[in-house]
């Protein structure tokens, strides 16, 4: 119960392949640090970047039976081996393409009067996610009915009208490891749609659909929105190199164009490390708007 359900889905996967190296090398499952190291350099074929996740994955599997090998993991026999295979078989990093704001502002444009439903939720659900830096799987649902945790689930009796912005209660996300959630606000950019008269169209239209159904975000169905359906949608649009952190990507990068400090995007995205700089997509400009946190374009509601 310390991790989530996907997570331990990825580190059991991990394990297996271990599991399946020793066996077919006729090598003892006791993970020393030459048996890791030898893990690690017949892993080649896997980008050593995974390698080294896999590991987490092994040492959270294993180490009830073996309780040394977080140890073994940290030698510097492992760390050498680890180095040398990002050196030799390292590949770059092939980033997706993050949603601009003149994208959003296009889409926005052709959805805004539309009366269907879905429409709306879409709509919604994108600004939203721009705007508020979120992560896909905290708005939709997965697509794998076992790791779908209503926990997780944002209410619609959370939703709250500040002045001319709005917030909502996010009640897990994947760095909140205690488990106390966020009150997400959601305001304006200048450069992207107001998103106010946005959600308000859309939570009258789900009221009057679902006026006992205790989620925020609801298709005409009934049925939450999952994350398959949401970049079908999207890829009406967008091209297929439109990736599920995209409004995450695309939110950090407008704020730091619009001026916003490090520690302000920090904040609005919950990271806890400077993670969030690998989301600023932009050249010098930006980077220098990020450095200087000068407020060029930034609605102060915000």
């Amino acid at each position: 119960m310390a991790i989530d359900d996907s997570t331990a889905g990825a580190y059991t996967s991990a394990t297996y392949s271990y599991l399946t190296f020793c066996k077919l090398h006729g090598m003892p499952i006791d993970p020393t640090s030459e048996t890791l190291s030898y893990y690690i350099t017949f892993s080649t074929h896997i980008n050593p970047k995974s390698v080294e996740s896999y590991l987490s994955g092994i040492c959270n599997n294993l180490e009830p039976f073996f309780p040394e090998i977080r140890a073994n993991r940290a030698s510097a026999l492992v760390k050498r081996t680890l180095k040398g295979a990002l050196r030799h078989h390292g590949r770059a990093t092939t980033r997706k393409s993050p949603l601009a704001a003149t994208q959003l502002q296009s889409i926005t444009t052709d959805l805004i009067n539309s009366l269907d439903h879905d429409d709306m939720l879409f709509l919604s659900m994108l600004n939203t996610g721009f705007l508020g830096l979120l992560r896909l799987g905290e708005i939709a649902v997965s697509d794998n009915p076992h790791l779908r945790n209503f926990w997780k689930v944002v209410l619609r009796s959370s939703l709250v009208w500040v002045g001319a912005d709005f917030e909502f209660f996010l009640p897990a996300h994947k760095t909140d490891t205690t488990f106390e959630g966020n009150h997400v606000h959601i305001a304006h950019i200048i450069g992207a749609p107001d998103p106010k008269p946005i959600m308000a169209n859309y939570v009258r239209s789900c009221d009057r659909l679902f006026p006992l159904h205790p989620q925020l975000w609801l298709r005409a169905n009934g049925f939450s929105p999952t994350r398959s359906w949401f970049l079908r949608r999207l890829w009406q649009y967008c091209p297929p190199d439109i990736a599920s952190q995209l409004m995450r990507a695309g939110g950090a990068t407008a704020l730091a164009q619009a001026g916003a400090s490090g520690e302000l995007i920090r904040g609005a995205g919950r990271w806890s490390s400077d993670a969030f700089e690998r989301y600023i997509r932009k050249n010098v400009i930006v980077l220098h708007a990020l450095i200087l946190g000068r407020a060029l374009h930034y609605s102060p509601a915000a």
